[in-house]
């Protein structure tokens, strides 16, 4: 069990305290914001999944069993949603099965010329399909493993696999592009 540095707030939350939700609102809005929209890829949806995040969290908080801390806590809360959400408005996600080798010498000499920022960075992933990007996040930036995003997105872990090495290599491709 982890030792969760929030305990007494999240203690607060469950007795309903408008100020303690508002704190635990304030110290996770963010990064949970930024969940929502590298999943979703619009900002107005986004922000109301945000919302919906946190009304599902300070609705189950009195379930939260300090198993984990409350931020793995809501991040599993928001990756659900999101995925509910995408699967709701039957978002097109194109998963292909075949896997294709990359040459890794090349790609290694490739990365040394491409122009890394946050901003290119989130440039290129607004570009990738959904699907693609669904992995990508989940997979680089939310460190879940391709056997997690396959149980997540049920599809075979090598299709998650895949898409996240076309993924990784289409933004490689739109990086090298904006020089």
């Amino acid at each position: 069990m982890q030792k969760d540095i929030h305990k007494k707030l999240v203690e607060r939350c469950i007795h309903c305290e408008r100020k303690a939700q508002f704190e635990l609102y304030k110290l996770y809005s963010k990064a949970m914001f930024n969940i929502c929209y590298r999943m979703l890829n619009n900002k107005s949806d986004a922000e109301d999944m945000l919302q919906e995040v946190f009304t599902e969290t300070f609705s189950r908080i009195h379930s939260f069993r300090f198993d984990s801390t409350i931020g793995a806590w809501i991040k599993r809360i928001t990756v659900n949603k999101c995925i509910n959400e995408i699967n709701r408005k039957k978002t097109n996600l194109n998963f292909v099965e075949d896997i294709s080798v990359f040459d890794k010498g090349e790609i290694e000499e490739e990365e040394e010329n491409i122009p890394l920022s946050v901003d290119n960075v989130k440039n290129a992933m607004e570009q990738l399909p959904n699907g693609s990007r669904i992995i990508f996040s989940l997979y680089l930036l939310e460190g879940y493993d391709h056997e997690e995003i396959s149980q997540i997105l049920n599809i075979s872990e090598s299709t998650s696999k895949t898409q996240y090495m076309r993924a990784k290599q289409k933004v490689k491709e739109l990086l090298k592009s904006s020089i």
